[in-house]
């Protein structure tokens, strides 16, 4: 990859040393471009006209992010955030009492939450399935759980928030087509930094977010729903972009996954989301995937050779997000230290966490992408503080 010709196609890379991108990445400037052309279109000649003129750019969307995840472009739905996209895929699931639901003990809170809710109105339970050693889910423990029956869905993520670990989604995915179980992948970190292909993974259902590794505007995010299971599918809410009204007082669902669109959006958002996932789409996931990694255990490698730095990231291959702690250092002022040297990192928050209960309190993350560069890598290490 031309990192030099990436970074200069970024504009906050002359700015900052962005270590940041599990929350929110840079964008590039044509996705940068696309928004704000938009967006001044609208405010010259109205928000409707504006979106008619650009319709061959919004519908480039749904193309676009199907051609990144190995979809159609039928089984794409563009929502304004990965979290409303998943749940517009979890509430449309007809759950009835008995229905059991299996996640990982990873999962993210706002999943977790939702979980309880209908566990709670619909008397469905709830199992987190077990780890192997290396933190990474069981698919023996998966597998014994789908053959004692009533499991109507397995929802997990590809990506935890706060450990580096990159689930096996394509294991689960096999799995869940032999019991015929439905199977919700929140690919809200994945996208974008791994190489993604929904008919490899096997999963019906997958949601994710603009504004991380895909490198899109905030405030935008898609969801995917296999063709073979849309019609099984009643969306919690519906408007008339997901349906026809027919007078005097029936209406009928859209046959494709705007079922799960309502009709008024953030316009601009939706036309640089698609710009963002034919750019990563051009620029080659394997390749992007390969340099995300490698950059990651470059840094990681670092870490662990420093006095009193423990690095706390698991599995055996672990994403591009790194995870670490300093003995006697509160990793929120190692945050602010790095960004007075504007240097972009986060900290970890165990709300976040689902059921993870060995999760630290709290953990410095950082996080890269492609544009990053190993300079970058070694300012975060010489801002980090002596044992």
């Amino acid at each position: 990859m031309d990192i030099e010709r990436l970074r200069t196609d970024t504009p906050g890379c002359a700015k900052v040393a962005h270590l940041n991108n599990a929350g929110a990445a840079l964008p590039p400037r044509p996705v940068i471009e696309a928004v704000n052309e938009h967006f001044a279109l609208e405010s010259t000649i109205g928000g409707y006209e504006a979106a008619e003129r650009n319709e061959a750019a919004v519908q480039h969307f749904y193309d676009a992010v199907a051609r990144l995840i190995g979809a159609h472009a039928d089984e794409i739905a563009y929502v304004e955030n990965a979290t409303r996209a998943w749940d517009m895929a979890f509430y449309s699931i007809p759950f009835a009492e008995g229905d059991r639901i299996l996640t990982t003990t990873t999962e993210y809170s706002s999943s977790a939450i939702a979980y309880q809710q209908v566990a709670a109105a619909k008397g469905v339970k709830v199992d987190a399935i077990p780890d192997e050693a290396d933190g990474t889910l069981s698919l023996d423990a998966l597998e014994a759980e789908l053959v004692k029956g009533d499991v109507r869905l397995v929802s997990l993520n590809h990506i935890p928030t706060h450990n580096g670990l990159i689930t096996p989604a394509a294991g689960v995915g096999r799995l869940c087509r032999q019991h015929g179980v439905l199977y919700l992948l929140d690919a809200c970190q994945s996208v974008g930094q791994l190489a993604i292909d929904v008919g490899e993974i096997g999963c019906d259902m997958l949601s994710g977010t603009g504004r991380k590794y895909l490198r899109g505007p905030r405030g935008t995010g898609f969801l995917y729903v296999r063709r073979d299971i849309l019609r099984t599918l009643v969306p919690p809410f519906l408007d008339l972009q997901a349906a026809t009204w027919h007078v005097p007082n029936s209406f009928e669902m859209r046959d494709d996954a705007q079922r799960f669109e309502t009709w008024e959006r953030y316009v601009a958002g939706q036309i640089g989301l698609g710009v963002a996932a034919a750019y990563a789409a051009d620029l080659g996931m394997t390749d992007i995937e390969t340099r995300v990694i490698g950059l990651a255990a470059k840094l990681r490698e670092e870490l662990a050779a420093r006095p009193g730095v423990t690095v706390l990231d698991k599995g055996p291959r672990p994403s591009g997000i790194v995870t670490f702690s300093v003995d006697g250092h509160d990793p929120a002022a190692i945050q602010a230290a790095a960004r007075e040297r504007d240097i972009n990192v986060n900290v970890t928050n165990p709300l976040s966490h689902g059921y993870d209960l060995g999760a630290p309190s709290a953990a410095v993350r950082a996080s890269v992408h492609y544009y990053n560069t190993e300079e970058e890598l070694e300012r975060l290490l010489s801002v980090l503080p002596e044992r």
